[in-house]
C-alpha cells in the first residue's frame, strides 16, 4: 500500500503543535535570554559552582529549544522532499522521503515522550542500582548482563556515565553494583525500568544444560542535588571503611578507600569504591544517601495519601519484565505488553522502545490514580 504521505505529515505537525504547547518556547526564550545575561556577567566564575549551575542551564535551554524548532524544519524538508518526488514522478525520491519519515517519525515520537516527563523528579539525573536475586551464579551473570545493557544504551545516546560501585560475584557477575547517567530527564526515562527483572534460558553454568529462571532487581532514583534538603544527622550514620576490591578479589588500590554507609534508623546502605580517595568515596555515597533517602521520604507519604484515599493497590508487579531466550526467544514487559523477538539486540541496550511504553504507561497509570 502507497504511503499516504500528506496524512503522515499532518499527524506529525499536529503531534508538533502539542509538543510546542507543552514546551512553551516563549517561556524557553526569555529562560535563555536571562540565562545568557547571566552567563555574559564578568564575575560570573568568582562562584564556580554558580557559574556551572548558570552555563549547565543554559545549554540545556538552548539544546530544548533547538530539538523542537529542528523538528519543525524536518517536517518541512521531508514535505518538500515528497512533493519533489510526487511532481517528477520520481521513484527513487520518494523511496528516500519513506526512509525520511520513519526516521522523523521516531524523532517526534521521542520528543513527544519527553513532554510526558512532568514528574517531580523527572528532569534530574539518574543513579541506578543493580542486585542479583534468585538464581545463584545465573542471577549474578544476568545483573552484569543488565548493567552492560543500560550502559550501552546510555552510550548510544551519547550520555556520559560514572560506574560507583561493583561488588563482583565469585564464579562471575555481579553481586551489585551502582552508576550514575549524568544527563537531564535520565530519571525521567530509566525509572520505568526499576523493578525485578527475569531471565529464562539455558545455563551456561550448568553442566547438564539445564533451562534456568533467575532474577534481578533494578533501582532507579534521581541524583540529589544541594538545592534539596535532607539533612542526616551524623549520629544516624554508620560509616565503614575497606579495601577495593576486582573480580576474582584482586585488589583495584593498595589503600583502604571504599566507603561503605549504613543510614541506621532505615537500614539503608550504600557503598563505593570507585573514586580514588576515600574522601571522594565518602562525598558520593553521602549523595546517593541523600537521594535514596529522599525519595523514600516521598514514597511514604504518597502511601499515607493512597491509604486516606482507600486505594493501597500497588503500581508496579514484583516481576516487570522476562527475557526468555528459551525455548523461544522473546523479551516481554509484563506491564505494557511491549514485546520484542530480538533479546540480543535488547542486551546491547537497544531498549527505547520499552522505556517509551513504559513512560505512556506509567503516565496512564498516575492518570487512572487521580
Amino acid at each position: 500500500m502507497a504511503t499516504d504521505f500528506t496524512q503522515e505529515i499532518k499527524d506529525l505537525r499536529t503531534t508538533m503543535t502539542s509538543v510546542r504547547e507543552v514546551t512553551d518556547l516563549t517561556a524557553l526564550e526569555a529562560q535563555i535570554s536571562d540565562l545568557e545575561s547571566q552567563a555574559a556577567a564578568p564575575d560570573l566564575w568568582d562562584d564556580q559552582e554558580k557559574a556551572q549551575a548558570v552555563t549547565s542551564a543554559l545549554s540545556r535551554a538552548k539544546a530544548e529549544f533547538d530539538r523542537v524548532t529542528g523538528m519543525d524544519a524536518r517536517i518541512d524538508d521531508l514535505e518538500v522532499l515528497v512533493e519533489m518526488g510526487q511532481e517528477e514522478n520520481d521513484a527513487e525520491t520518494l523511496a528516500e522521503a519513506e526512509k525520511e519519515l520513519v526516521k522523523v517519525k521516531k524523532a517526534v515520537g521521542e520528543l513527544e515522550v519527553r513532554t510526558l516527563l512532568s514528574g517531580e523528579w523527572d528532569e534530574r539525573e539518574a543513579v541506578v542500582t543493580i542486585r542479583a536475586g534468585a538464581g545463584g551464579v545465573d542471577a549474578a551473570d544476568f545483573a552484569e548482563m543488565l548493567m552492560r545493557m543500560y550502559l550501552r544504551w546510555a552510550e548510544r545516546h551519547g550520555y556520559p556515565t560514572k560506574v560507583m560501585d561493583t561488588s563482583y560475584a565469585e564464579e562471575a557477575g555481579i553481586k551489585s553494583a551502582t552508576f550514575e547517567v549524568n544527563v537531564p530527564y535520565a530519571y525521567g526515562n530509566l525509572s520505568v525500568e526499576g523493578g525485578t527483572h527475569r531471565l529464562v534460558r539455558i545455563s551456561p553454568f550448568d553442566n547438564q544444560g539445564r533451562r534456568q529462571t533467575s532474577f534481578a532487581a533494578v533501582e532507579v532514583i534521581p541524583l540529589i542535588e544541594q538545592t534539596d534538603s535532607i539533612d542526616i544527622p551524623e549520629n544516624e550514620l554508620k560509616i565503614d571503611v575497606f579495601r577495593s576490591s576486582g573480580p576474582g578479589g584482586q585488589s583495584v588500590n593498595t589503600t583502604d578507600s571504599a566507603v561503605r554507609m549504613t543510614h541506621i534508623p532505615t537500614g539503608t546502605v550504600v557503598s563505593m569504591q570507585n573514586e580514588k580517595s576515600q574522601i571522594q568515596n565518602r562525598a558520593a555515597a553521602l549523595r546517593v544517601m541523600q537521594s535514596r533517602l529522599l525519595l523514600l521520604k516521598r514514597a511514604e507519604e504518597a502511601a499515607e495519601r493512597k491509604e486516606l484515599a482507600g486505594d493501597v493497590k500497588a503500581s508496579w508487579g514484583d516481576q516487570m519484565r522476562s527475557y526468555v531466550l528459551n525455548p523461544y526467544q522473546m523479551v516481554k514487559d509484563l506491564r505494557t505488553e511491549y514485546e520484542t523477538g530480538n533479546p540480543t539486540a535488547v542486551f546491547d541496550g537497544d531498549i527505547d522502545g520499552f522505556i517509551e511504553a513504559g513512560i505512556r504507561w506509567q503516565i496512564a497509570e498516575r492518570k487512572a490514580e487521580d
